[in-house]
């Protein structure tokens, strides 16, 4: 009976592994990462470079003509945009973006959220294209 009822589990978890990967059979970029790298201050503001990270998850390589970029919000405005190459499979790309922010800001009172915008090309997964940092 035990070993029955360990061959339906594996069964079920094989069905269940092939329909996620069908259901996104194309390109899937998806940050993957975002943190700061470094800080550094003038006395009056506090300079943060942050480095994220794009992996394409999906099965085939992004076409050469794919405009895409990671846009970078903070309260609904957003504040910058950095482009991503096309990516083949699990192939990564990183960006970097240089925020400033008050040296009497208190730790963890702002969010810079980072979004996946395609301009050209397909996501067959946009939900893994956000990101959100709180600094």
């Amino acid at each position: 009976m035990i070993r029955a009822m360990s061959i339906v589990v594996f069964l079920l978890a094989q069905t269940g592994v092939a329909g996620v990967a069908a259901t996104c059979a194309g390109a899937n970029p998806a940050i993957t990462k975002v943190a700061v790298q470094s800080v550094t201050t003038d006395g009056k503001l506090n300079n943060y470079h942050i480095v994220g990270t794009v992996v394409n998850f999906g099965s085939q390589t992004q076409p050469s003509n794919t405009l895409q970029f990671v846009d970078i919000w903070q309260y609904g405005v957003r504040l910058d945009a950095k482009s991503i190459r096309p990516l083949a499979p699990l192939q990564s790309a990183t960006f970097s973006y240089l925020w400033q922010r008050s040296t009497e800001a208190a730790r963890g009172t702002s969010t810079l959220n980072f979004r996946i915008r395609m301009e050209q090309g397909s996501d067959c997964n946009p939900a893994n294209g956000m990101y959100n940092l709180t600094l």
